[in-house]
């Protein structure tokens, strides 16, 4: 394959998550800034004593809190579409903006595509999960069924969705754009890659060595 990597494809359910955080902590940061400027007026257009006077500190802290919500809503929004996964020659990188993980396609048992309905089932969950999971449940992901993790699960944990997860099994679901061309083009880069593979163990050198590892035993 003339190309040393493939195109970036974006982590879908990454992107799910942050919408959802944002636009929910953005209007708890417009609700906190208004909450700090009615605290600050109320006294000026209301005759005094109909409303307490609170100190400053206290409004400050209000607006300070309103003011550092909404720049984490921003940031969450300017963050939100960074996180991806990418075919290489030899394996498949895993980016997000707190993790940047390469996964050998020698780790890489099978890839098949499966309804995330079929992985996590709606009925299964109850609350805030299910609301969370029903829009995603006609969509396909990627599944990797993989000989282990590529780092220790509690660490993955720590950067992934759980929806990433469909059990404990080394199995990771991939919800992407375009999974088709996705599943193609990481196919394509996995075959060419399992094919060097093979012309390397059928090199003349590669053979001596192996006989010759034989032989110590």
């Amino acid at each position: 394959m003339a190309r040393n990597s493939g195109h970036k494809y974006r982590l879908f359910l990454y992107t799910y998550t942050l919408n959802r955080w944002w636009k929910l902590l953005l209007w708890i940061g417009i609700l906190l800034l208004i909450v700090a400027a009615g605290l600050s007026l109320l006294p000026i257009f209301f005759p005094l004593g109909l409303f307490p006077i609170y100190p400053d500190a206290i409004i400050g802290i209000v607006a300070g809190a309103g003011g550092f919500t909404i720049v984490l809503a921003l940031f969450l929004i300017a963050i939100r579409k960074s996180a991806y996964v990418q075919p290489f020659k030899s394996y498949l990188r895993l980016v997000t903006p707190l993790l940047r993980m390469n996964i050998s396609y020698k780790r890489i048992r099978q890839a098949s595509s499966v309804e995330m309905q079929r992985l996590f089932p709606v009925e299964r969950y109850k609350g805030w999960r299910r609301k969370f999971l029903r829009p995603l449940a006609g969509q396909t992901a990627i599944v990797l069924e993989m000989n282990g993790w590529p780092l220790s699960r509690w660490a993955l944990n720590l950067f992934l969705s759980p929806f990433f997860f469909p059990d404990k099994s080394p199995r990771m679901a991939l919800l992407v754009p375009g999974w088709m061309d996705f599943s193609t083009e990481m196919e394509s880069y996995r075959g060419a890659w399992a094919q060097s593979q093979r012309e390397a163990e059928r090199a003349p050198q590669f053979v001596v060595l192996r006989r010759l590892s034989k032989h110590r035993r």
